[in-house]
């Protein structure tokens, strides 16, 4: 039996205004989706203020009861910020990958996340070298480490403790890669998202814990669920893409219960309600869903545009050194004067790293990159012709003779003969 997951209108086109009942869409900036990478972002930032209770005490001084008795209640639930993210990022992703190549996909991964990310090791590290206060540095070699992304998967410690992110979504992008390598046509990626989600429950029964790790159930339906809501923004809806987001939908539902349990007791140490969760990440869905249906696009604002550019850079830099500033302004009050002061901080130190930092390194590091891929057909250097003359140092002639050698080959020629005689002492070669 053969099943056709063949669509009548073009896989590349977006699906025209009439089918959908709103504009075609291909792609572009969406803003909202700035506005909502910025929103989950504070989320988790007031979820590591006021909401985690081991970095509360350690911070403030004081429970989060203490602190922040009307807030917690909500704050406790911001880890679920990174949901939000995971969802965006497959939207994202799969978006601004369409038609385009595996090295462009690949470089511009790199020039996304990396230059930031130094920069964000090497400004946490050094203030928490001069203000150890709350989180002590750590040691050269782990910060070494941390620059390559990989200490989480080599159990070394994080400069950060939101770092664990991106190693998931390093995850994501190596296994979309091979998607952008087959080429991105919307059969392909139906079946990619199906295939891995239908993969990573499998994964929770394997005993390889390779599988687990590269198949990640617990996050694969939150990537999947983004990939499917940009297809329907693109192409328009369908059953097999609605599909895709129940499946992922429900499968997410369930690691919720998981992932409400070690937040308890890990961190906020008071039980979570799943109801609430699940409901927030039921408010997800749905807002993702109004950005696929084209529902946002009356969304307008330059503001957005920078709350999206500034989102990367708070990330990486709010939690550590917010705690510092936390710890040295303590006993201040109103506590919430103190937490809207950091915020605030955080977000100018953000738009800082942005401007004068982020932006000319990724500058900087696109050019290098481009140049080294334009030139990876480029000829040997030892022989300085073509690739063929390092495989070939003596090709054949025309009758089958040898050609001669090149000129930085002289060792491969026969010595010359010797003529009877005394040989000069100066150039006597035993």
């Amino acid at each position: 039996m053969v099943i056709n997951l063949g669509w009548r209108r073009a896989p590349q086109a977006p699906a025209p205004a009439a089918a959908t009942g709103r504009p075609a869409s291909g792609g572009g900036r969406l803003l909202a989706l700035d506005g909502l990478r910025l929103l989950a972002a504070l989320f988790v930032a007031f979820f590591h203020y006021t909401g985690r209770e081991p970095s509360v005490q350690d911070a403030w001084e004081a429970s989060s009861a203490t602190a922040f008795p009307g807030l917690r209640e909500a704050s406790a639930y911001g880890w679920m910020g990174v949901e939000l993210f995971f969802l965006i990022s497959g939207f994202v992703i799969c978006m601004s990958c369409w038609g385009r190549t595996p090295g462009d996909f690949f470089r511009s991964r790199i020039v996304r996340l990396f230059p930031a990310y130094w920069v964000g090791i090497l400004i946490t590290t050094a203030v928490l070298v001069v203000w150890p206060t709350v989180v002590h540095p750590r040691s050269p070699s782990e910060v070494l480490l941390n620059l390559t992304m990989l200490q989480r998967p080599l159990h070394v410690t994080q400069v950060e403790g939101v770092y664990w992110s991106l190693w998931a979504e390093a995850r994501f992008y190596l296994l979309f890669a091979f998607l952008v390598w087959r080429g991105l046509t919307l059969r392909r990626t139906v079946i990619f998202g199906y295939a891995w989600l239908i993969a990573s429950v499998l994964a929770t029964r394997a005993d390889e814990h390779l599988v687990g790790v590269v198949l990640m159930p617990e996050y694969a339906p939150l990537f999947v669920a983004g990939i499917a809501f940009y297809l329907i923004h693109r192409f328009g809806s369908d059953i097999l893409l609605w599909g895709l987001v129940a499946f992922s939908y429900l499968l997410a539902q369930h690691n919720m219960m998981t992932r409400v349990i070690g937040v308890s007791a890990d961190d906020v140490h008071r039980p979570l309600s799943s109801k609430v969760a699940v409901g927030l990440l039921t408010l997800f869905f749905v807002v993702m869903a109004a950005v696929a249906l084209g529902w946002t696009s009356w969304i307008r604002g330059r503001w957005l545009t920078t709350a999206g550019l500034l989102t990367y850079p708070f990330y990486l830099l709010h939690e550590n050194i917010g705690w510092t500033i936390i710890h040295a302004m303590r006993d201040v009050r109103p506590r919430y004067l103190t937490l809207a002061f950091v915020l605030a901080v955080m977000l100018l130190a953000s738009w800082l790293v942005h401007r004068f930092l982020e932006r000319p390194l990724a500058a900087v590091l696109r050019g290098r990159l481009k140049a080294a891929f334009d030139g990876f057909g480029r000829p040997d250097r030892r022989y300085g012709s073509s690739p063929s003359a390092a495989q070939s140092p003596v090709s054949p002639g025309p009758a089958g003779d040898a050609a001669p050698a090149p000129a930085d080959l002289t060792s491969t020629l026969p010595s010359p003969r010797r003529r009877p005689g005394p040989r000069p002492k100066a150039d006597v070669v035993e």
